[in-house]
């Protein structure tokens, strides 16, 4: 898809930004999208439209999240195919759901789910279990009934995944924060290649942005896997529920 807008410089600085702090967000939690999604919409795309753009910047983005986790020592390649082939089926169907929404919809819709992630982030009291415990398989089978819906969200919406996804892998599944920093970037790279060809072929991507926004992306994903990130949690908190309480006010009433 071409540009229907004459974009500034700054524009494009604006949102290569965005892209870097939306990544480094991404990889070490979630939410990212929760800023880079609105702003997409702000700049004038069509709802559908920056929900494709933006699969193209978390596509590049866990390109970069995986491998820097890889150098690190931290993957599960065998649990993280296990639980993505069961992300990507529930990713096809909310993609497609996501390609033929009505834009006025999808916009109070992101707002809520904004709104949502916001509160969770508030109350959230730091719960995550950072203790290991092995996985039998019951507990494979009912994650992975659960990552099936986790993939019907991610492909229809996205933003604020990450959150959902620590919170079955560490609660659930009692897996270690790192290792499941390491396999959410993992299933979700897999889930959103797949949506991600859901949205080129409904023609529904803005390359010129998509690719702009992908590059910060994956330079904040980088940095997020190779280095230590615990002291920057309260910072990262209080900047995600401030500028996306003001996204979500514009999104609704605007």
């Amino acid at each position: 898809m071409c540009l229907s807008m004459e974009l500034a410089f700054n524009d494009i600085i604006i949102l290569f930004l965005c892209g870097i702090i939306a990544g480094f967000i991404n990889t070490i939690a979630g939410g990212g999208s929760l800023l880079t999604l609105p702003i997409l919409i702000f700049m004038g795309l069509p709802s559908n439209i920056a929900n494709g753009t933006n699969r193209v910047a978390i596509f590049m983005q866990n390109i970069f999240s995986i491998s820097g986790y890889k150098s690190r020592g931290i993957s599960d390649f065998k649990y993280s195919s296990w639980l993505s082939i069961s992300a990507l089926i529930g990713a096809i169907i909310g993609a497609k759901i996501a390609v033929d929404i009505d834009e006025e919809l999808f916009n109070k819709i992101l707002a809520l789910v904004i709104v949502l992630v916001v509160i969770t982030i508030v109350f959230n009291k730091k719960s995550l279990n950072k203790n290991s415990k092995k996985l039998n398989i019951s507990n494979k089978i009912i994650s992975a009934i659960l990552f099936f819906f986790i993939g019907i969200y991610g492909g229809f919406i996205h933003a604020g995944v990450g959150f959902i996804i620590l919170t079955v892998l560490s609660n659930f599944n009692g897996i270690k924060l790192s290792k499941a920093n390491s396999i959410k970037v993992f299933v979700v790279f897999v889930y959103t290649t797949f949506a991600l060809i859901i949205f080129i072929m409904e023609n529904k991507i803005n390359w010129i942005l998509g690719i702009n926004l992908g590059v910060g992306n994956s330079i904040g994903g980088w940095i997020a896997s190779r280095w230590s990130y615990n002291k920057s949690d309260e910072i990262i908190k209080i900047f995600i529920v401030i500028s996306s309480s003001i996204m979500a006010i514009k999104l609704w009433y605007f």
